[in-house]
């Protein structure tokens, strides 16, 4: 029997953020009911004000109600980017590597043409001409995304191809569909799945700059990116304004990738065990 392993302290803090901020995203409308109400004559206001812990913002908006309501947009586009990148990557990972021959070829071309051209450069220029939007851009990033995610899949499966188990599925003639998705996919999981976590937390890092240049969210809307935007005047007399939500994007970003290492290597491990058993 294997013995259990303890989970490091980091890992169980990553993963305490990870679940308040999923609170956030699920019940941010009652935790922050007035995170968008505009109060000008309150103005902005230093932290420790009360009732304004970490103060207000130039509209008068608490800025710790609007920190909360922001996790929405700031979290649930980068996990469809992650989402919708994997899934491309996976699909045109598997199908190039198993055929081969032409379709690997035009596969393997297009990526790494996308691949050659700067991500953020590229989604400035297309979210801009395109005239933003919040949902034009995790489109734009979900494609930008995939090369890598391709490539990723292609070289795991490429490593698996040799291996008995596939030789059998073909000799009983499964499907191709079968063979990929039952047989092929479940052992290049572990790092598709610690892939799709990175793939998160570099999606709200390259999000949250988008919506910081006023590619991403409306002006209206709560948003950590659009947060730290509308607080760089506001350095002298509220630091807090920008300094909570910039903080909330790095505690995010490493909770995520931390969390997600942690739970692949246990994946993989997971594996080896049951090969030995």
């Amino acid at each position: 029997m294997s013995r259990r392993r303890r989970v490091p302290l980091s890992v169980a803090l990553s993963w305490a953020f990870i679940a308040i901020f999923i609170v956030w995203i699920a019940f941010g409308g009652v935790l922050a009911p007035h995170a968008l109400r505009q109060d000008l004559s309150v103005g902005v206001t230093p932290a420790g004000s009360l009732p304004h812990i970490f103060g207000t913002d130039a509209l008068g908006r608490d800025v710790w109600q609007l920190s909360i309501a922001g996790a929405r947009s700031a979290l649930i586009g980068p996990v469809v980017i992650a989402a919708g990148s994997m899934v491309i990557g996976i699909i045109g990972g598997l199908t190039s590597a198993y055929w081969g021959g032409l379709w690997d070829a035009v596969v393997s071309r297009l990526s790494e043409i996308l691949l050659a051209l700067p991500v953020m450069l590229l989604a400035i220029v297309i979210a801009g001409i395109a005239g933003g939007g919040y949902w034009l851009t995790v489109v734009v990033l979900i494609i930008l995304f995939s090369p890598s995610d391709i490539r990723m899949v292609r070289s795991a499966a490429l490593q698996q191809l040799p291996k008995p188990y596939l030789e059998s599925a073909r000799v009983l003639r499964l499907p191709t569909w079968q063979i990929l998705a039952k047989h092929l996919l479940p052992n290049v999981f572990p790092i598709v799945w610690a892939s799709f976590f990175v793939n998160i937390a570099f999606a709200l890092v390259s999000l949250s700059s988008l919506s910081f240049l006023g590619l991403g969210v409306s002006p209206q809307d709560a948003d950590w990116g659009r947060q730290l935007s509308d607080a760089r005047s506001l350095l002298f007399s509220n630091p807090a304004a920008a300094l909570v939500p910039g903080i909330l994007i790095i505690v995010a970003a490493v909770s995520i990738n931390l969390a997600g290492d942690w739970w692949a290597e246990r994946l993989e491990h997971r594996e080896l065990e049951e090969a030995e058993a």
